[in-house]
């Protein structure tokens, strides 16, 4: 079957930037919805057309991917509004920052703590692969017709390029975690 939009395809990929460090490797094949939410435009642009077994390489420039770095979404906060533990590469929605925080600071954002200074964090609601380009080479797995289901959601619920916050569509991500939130 040929990728269509809309279709279902599974794929394995191994994605790198531009001086060839590994960032992420999907060695089991993951289903995502072609002409959803699931995979970034470029990458659906690319596998238009193409069938089970096929082999692409793209480069993907910051705009194409996770967007140019932006300074406005960096804020310094007094530690002493965060629970004890905190760490860096802690992640934090905007909907759970501690009152007190900076009041400009979006709420639908992810923030990763990047520093943590005696008095203060600093918290960095960019996508932490933003500003970087990136190369991606991919496998199809299989492709297929999309459920009803599927259909509808626009969706496969994998999402591995999109970080999502609290929502009304989704009202219980946790407001603190550990561990790195690349997809």
């Amino acid at each position: 079957m040929e990728i269509k939009t809309p279709s279902v395809v599974a794929l394995t990929w191994t994605l790198k930037d531009t001086l060839g460090e590994v960032l992420d490797t999907l060695d089991e094949p993951v289903e995502f919805f072609m002409g959803g939410q699931d995979l970034l435009p470029k990458i659906e642009e690319a596998l238009q057309g193409h069938e089970k077994g096929a082999q692409l390489n793209l480069h993907l420039e910051p705009e194409d991917a996770f967007g140019d770095f932006n300074e406005a979404l960096l804020f310094l906060e007094p530690l002493a509004l965060f629970p004890k533990g905190l760490e860096p590469g802690m992640t934090i929605e905007g909907t759970a920052l501690p009152k007190g925080c900076h009041p400009d600071a979006p709420q639908q954002v992810l923030y990763t703590v990047t520093e943590i200074y005696p008095e203060h964090v600093v918290l960095d609601g960019n996508h932490p692969l933003s500003g970087i380009a990136l190369r991606l080479s991919l496998k199809v797995e299989s492709v297929r017709e999309p459920t009803e289901f599927e259909m509808a959601r626009g969706s496969c619920g994998t999402g591995f390029f999109k970080i999502e916050v609290a929502s009304e569509k989704h009202p219980q991500p946790l407001p603190l975690s550990k561990g790195p939130t690349l997809h």
